[in-house]
């Protein structure tokens, strides 16, 4: 939601986990310990952690963008974090408030501290297939961002494709020179977003290579407020949809989700740009009508 002008209730946003666990969700990012006067769409992530009932098994990963958020997370309850850097420098500055090398330092600092805690810990490395200002992106700075954050403890590696550039060859070969730089396959996660259409290319192309994690957005909401034309993260219905059809199994109700997101839809009176939520939403609605007969016809 950081890139969304409006700003949710805390009572909704808790409504949202609990209807997206009741899905099948086990693994939810469900807010951000970043300072208010940066982020206020997560103003809230004090109240909103105990506010949580949390499902057995099941996972609320929060966000931390250096150690005194992750000392405000544990505080709340939160029992597993995440951690950002940048493989290109001027993202670095524009979102973290660092160099590329200060990010990486100070996500070390936080995997420690967490660790030591007994606290897993989820990274990120961001604009990883290209970056807004400085165009293509070097492989090799992203791999070494992946190994660093593996090796000093992360559990999981996500490649982020935070403006949605990437595609299937190129992800295939990120994936390949990650392993080869020393970070297992089942912990590479992938992050992608929509924005030339190529999310479930991708997809379908990392899971021919053995990654079985990746990340969605429910109604495909979330992008990058610093590139111009981004749009959303993948849609999580859309990514069920193939899973299944695939023969995958998920866990997740796909109609629950669907469901979610036409109800977040109206309450934010915005549309998702989930393509099988739209689907989804209209094939309910005809099945609601009456047929037509031959005496209505005209």
């Amino acid at each position: 939601m950081q890139a969304e002008t409006d700003i949710l209730p805390t009572s909704v946003k808790v409504e949202l986990c609990r209807r997206l666990w009741a899905a099948g969700s086990r693994d939810l990012e469900v807010t951000s310990f970043v300072p208010a006067t940066w982020i206020p769409q997560f103003s809230d992530a004090d109240d909103l952690v105990p506010a949580l009932v949390v499902p057995a098994g099941a996972r609320a990963v929060a966000l931390v963008p250096n150690l005194r958020g992750l000392r405000r997370a544990l505080d709340a309850g939160v029992r597993e974090v995440s951690v950002v850097v940048s493989a290109t420098e001027s993202f670095a500055r524009a979102n973290l408030n660092t160099s590329r090398e200060g990010a990486i330092e100070r996500a070390e600092a936080v995997i420690a501290e967490a660790v030591a805690a007994g606290v897993p810990v989820r990274g990120y490395v961001s604009m990883s297939f290209g970056d807004p200002w400085e165009g293509a992106v070097d492989t090799a700075t992203v791999t070494e961002a992946a190994a660093r954050l593996h090796g000093a403890g992360a559990s999981t590696v996500a490649i982020s494709d935070t403006i949605g550039v990437a595609t299937p060859g190129l992800t295939m070969r990120l994936v390949r020179e990650t392993v080869a730089a020393g970070v297992p396959t089942d912990a590479i996660a992938l992050h992608l977003h929509d924005t030339y259409g190529q999310a479930l290319a991708n997809v379908y192309a990392a899971l021919t290579l053995g990654v079985s994690e990746f990340d969605s957005s429910v109604g495909g909401l979330g992008r990058c407020p610093y590139a111009k034309g981004a749009t959303g993260n993948l849609a999580t219905e859309d990514l069920v949809w193939m899973l299944h059809g695939l023969g995958i199994e998920t866990g997740l109700d796909l109609s629950a989700l669907s469901q979610t997101t036409a109800w977040l839809s109206r309450i934010r009176g915005v549309r998702a740009p989930s393509n099988v939520a739209t689907a989804m939403a209209a094939a309910s609605a005809s099945a609601l009508e009456p047929p037509i007969t031959a005496g209505d016809a005209r």
